[in-house]
């Protein structure tokens, strides 16, 4: 029992921090409304279309405002404070999962207002998103960090596990339009965890002062920073190409595999429920560093690959329980490493890019999918993205070869103590 104790301690370090605990609590409400919106959102499209490619333009224009202004919403998060600006745009997130949810239960929706309420959600993501991510060094330290990043990722996970099943279920009964409103209902448990929140706890980095430049500060910062570079071009990578679920699965699921709106949900929960395993054994056991994030996106390679391959749902949902588990692993790694490594007054700027390579590169990579799908069956979608995690690793693997062969030091490796 001892041992176990001391385990779960490591593991689930950062809840012993209150802050992180009242966030932790109103973010797991809110991540299951919206796994249910984005599972709802793509059924909803492809009943509407029956089109692979339209699917992937109304997620590509979801995600265009994060690939061009999310830079500069890493400028303003590191001018202004975090915690306010997320109260505010969290409100209005929740403002248009309702405007969506009444269009859609009063048959009014149509395809255009969906792709209206995307671009504006994407505008809200660009912004929140940077300051967001930068915010939980704030709240736990840098002791925490790591370990809060990845039971971040395990909470987004077990809301994939849990919200998109739900999805399913509601779809088949009661239709796609309650999925958003339950969604807008629960912007109110974040927003009230960020107002009650005890800001004397609180390490807030100093305000950047505002100068003209800071945009391009920040790219000259990161391209001569080969420690956030390259774990950065290897996001783009597979954050382009692989990380495009919300395309590739709903047409795997209904093309690939025939198994409905019911069959999709478990496919989302199962890679929810690998990567809840994995982000528990990344929290305990994780590392960060160059080496480490090669070794997941090989990982993640091999699974999606079997994803792709996979002739039932049986083994779809074994192979994606896996996929989601090294996904996780390939994500926390890679979000740890940049903060540990980028200068606090640099933060927000360089997790904003990390965001544009994660969930910016999607305009690009939601249509190159959709289209390749539609040209070459649904399981190409699949597989174009295992592709891209091998040309990661490649990257990566060429980058330490680099960096051995100049005589530099090794990135520094962090483990859980």
């Amino acid at each position: 029992m001892t041992r176990v104790r001391r385990a779960g301690r490591i593991t689930f370090a950062a809840l012993s921090v209150p802050n992180y605990r009242r966030y932790y609590s109103g973010q797991a409400i809110s991540l299951v409304g919206t796994w249910m919106q984005m599972t709802a959102q793509a059924w909803l499209v492809l009943s509407l279309t029956h089109s692979s490619t339209e699917l992937g333009i109304i997620i590509a224009l979801q995600t265009l405002p994060v690939l061009l202004l999310a830079p500069y919403g890493g400028v303003i998060a590191d001018r202004v404070d975090k915690r306010k600006m997320m109260i505010g745009l969290q409100t209005a997130m929740g403002v248009q999962a309702l405007i969506l949810g009444l269009l859609t239960v009063t048959g009014a929706v149509r395809v255009w207002q969906i792709g209206v309420l995307a671009v504006l959600l994407g505008l809200n993501n660009a912004f929140e998103n940077p300051s967001r991510q930068s915010f939980m060094l704030e709240m736990v330290g840098p002791e925490h960090l790591r370990n809060a990043v990845s039971l971040n990722s395990v909470l987004v996970n077990v809301a994939r596990s849990i919200g998109p099943a739900v999805a399913g279920l509601l779809i088949a009964t009661v239709g796609d339009g309650v999925c958003f409103l339950a969604n807008a209902a629960s912007f109110v448990a974040v927003v009230a965890s960020l107002v009650t929140m005890d800001t004397s706890a609180l390490s807030p980095t100093e305000p950047a002062p505002r100068a003209k430049g800071q945009l391009r500060e920040g790219f000259r910062y990161v391209r001569s920073t080969p420690a956030l570079a390259v774990p950065l071009l290897m996001m783009g990578v597979v954050g382009c190409l692989t990380y495009e679920f919300q395309v590739s699965l709903p047409v795997m699921a209904s093309r690939g595999l025939h198994v409905g709106p019911t069959g999709f949900g478990f496919m989302t929960a199962a890679m929810g429920v690998g990567a809840i395993v994995g982000g528990l054994r990344v929290a305990a056991r994780g590392k960060t560093g160059l080496a480490p994030l090669v070794a997941a996106a090989c990982g993640f390679g091999v699974t999606v690959t079997l994803a792709a391959l996979a002739p039932s749902l049986a083994l779809e949902l074994a192979a994606l329980a896996f996929a989601g588990a090294a996904s996780i692993s390939f994500m926390s790694t890679g979000n740890s490493t940049l903060q540990l490594s980028a200068e606090p007054s640099m933060r927000g700027r360089v997790m904003s890019l990390w965001f544009v390579a994660f969930q910016g590169s999607t305009p690009i990579g939601g249509p190159i999918v959709g289209v390749v799908m539609a040209g070459f069956g649904a399981r190409a979608g699949l597989g174009i993205g295992a592709l891209a995690c091998a040309a990661a690793a490649v990257l990566g693997i060429a980058a330490m070869r680099r960096q051995r062969g100049l005589g530099s030091e090794p990135a520094r490796v962090l483990t859980a103590r």
